[in-house]
């Protein structure tokens, strides 16, 4: 049977231009709209959990460990069971005033950005609430929009967790060399005792290792890590009032 031009153009489906297509229903754009509130305010439902001293959370990289199948080495110990040593070192060489900020130190955060305004190269601002939150919930590398997240999340993290709580959480969860999570097992990979056995320049060693773990190891300090581990060591032994919200 023969088919003429008129019947093959009606059988035919017309080619439309991509402007008159089918826009996107609004019933997807709410369950993306809804997906990404959910996602903003877990960790918010997360730091209420985690406030439970039974809890032991795990952090993004922990995470991201699984997924490539790789696995890691972390061994939860509560904060008694990790020596004073090694909690003065971190506090001393991460975040000095720990006990006196409410999380963020604004004014460290104010130099910040009257450096980059200025066009200045910005020095380090993250406080141990602050790199808790990241580690936990938000992802490494440099970007405003972290930024953005990390600050409400450390504010609310220091709120609703006491100090104590706050360092045994950084302390399971810090990143000490490829794979190896936490105090405990930073403390046997490195030096093959237990966390609760860390001398002063073994803990200062694993406190100046903390920026860069990768490259910092401190079973092997290079001769500038040593300098620091010292310079750490000096604080810890000084450092008196700094640390009464953890050991009164």
């Amino acid at each position: 049977m023969d088919i003429t031009p008129e019947q093959q153009v009606q059988e035919e489906e017309p080619v439309r231009p991509r402007w008159q297509r089918r826009p996107v229903s609004g019933t997807l754009i709410r369950r993306i709209v809804l997906i990404a509130i959910a996602l903003v305010l877990l960790p918010y439902l997360l730091i209420l959990v985690y406030a439970l001293p039974f809890t032991r959370p795990v952090s993004t990289l922990m995470l991201s460990e699984l997924a490539l199948f790789r696995g890691y080495d972390r061994r939860w110990v509560s904060l008694d069971e990790i020596s004073p040593n090694l909690v003065r070192s971190v506090m001393m060489s991460e975040d000095g005033q720990f006990c006196f900020h409410g999380g963020v130190d604004w004014n460290q955060m104010r130099g910040v950005v009257e450096d980059a305004l200025d066009g200045e190269a910005t020095r380090g601002a993250s406080t141990i609430p602050m790199q808790t939150a990241k580690n936990l919930f938000l992802w490494n590398g440099r970007s405003f929009i972290r930024k953005g997240l990390e600050l409400p999340l450390a504010l609310g993290a220091d709120f609703v967790w006491s100090k104590r709580r706050m360092m045994e959480i950084y302390l399971n969860i810090a990143e000490w060399g490829p794979g190896i999570y936490g105090a405990e097992a930073a403390a046997q990979y490195h030096f093959k005792v237990p966390a609760s056995k860390l001398s002063a320049r073994q803990a200062a060693l694993l406190a100046v290792a903390l920026p860069n773990p990768i490259t910092r190891v401190a079973s092997k300090p290079s001769r500038g890590v040593q300098q620091l581990a010292v310079l750490v060591e000096r604080r810890a032994r000084g450092s008196g009032d700094y640390i009464k919200c953890i050991y009164d």
